[in-house]
């Protein structure tokens, strides 16, 4: 591939859309559906007894492996598709994005004072070939008053967020240490997705 060379997206989150631009990477937005009409290829469930770690690789890989033959069924030109799914993994148990506020407010007070981990699995696909990495950060969150979670899920920021909290933004008041890629906690680790994107081929 040439340095001109671009890969898809197929990713929402505007925190990855910056980490890409951030490391130089041109793509474009690959969307999948949401909602109750969101593809069923797609489905971030669990499945039954799934652990976290299985979990995040398995919804980045399905991602990608979907979003080569959107570019089949679209007619699109063929590019690399990246993709990724970030989760906590608090004492084995898949703490994805709160469902409303009461949610966001239940999984906070639980991490309030603990140690927890975040998991981000990135894939990559094009043509039959997939691969992905695996970034896991530990996060340890100081003890939370009451209120102070209150005011933190009024602002809005925990709601699209997996653990209903973004590093990058007001929750690093909460944060006293981080171990690991805060790049992945935020949602896209750039070391292991840019040597992922040199696999494909992508000259960064």
């Amino acid at each position: 591939m040439s340095l001109e060379s671009r890969i898809y997206l197929a990713s929402r989150s505007p925190r990855r859309r910056e980490l890409l631009t951030q490391i130089g990477v041109r793509f474009d937005l690959l969307l999948f559906r949401s909602g109750t009409r969101s593809d069923q290829e797609v489905d971030e469930t669990p499945l039954p007894g799934e652990q976290p770690d299985d979990y995040v690789v398995r919804v980045a890989r399905a991602k990608a492996a979907f979003g080569t033959r959107i570019l089949t069924m679209r007619h699109l030109p063929v590019h690399p598709v990246l993709s990724a799914d970030t989760t906590l993994d608090f004492d084995g148990e898949i703490i994805g994005k709160p469902d409303n506020e009461a949610h966001a407010m239940e999984i906070l007070a639980r991490l309030s004072g603990k140690t927890h981990l975040v998991l981000t699995a990135v894939a990559v696909a094009q043509g039959d070939h997939i691969a992905h990495v695996r970034s896991i950060s530990e996060v340890r969150f100081r003890i939370m008053a009451s209120d102070e979670i209150e005011r933190y899920v009024a602002s809005g920021e925990p709601l699209d967020k997996a653990g209903a909290y973004g590093l990058q933004g007001r929750a690093a008041i909460f944060v006293e240490e981080v171990k690991g890629s805060p790049s992945g906690i935020v949602g896209l680790p750039l070391c292991e997705t840019a040597q992922l994107l040199k696999d494909f081929g992508v000259v960064l």
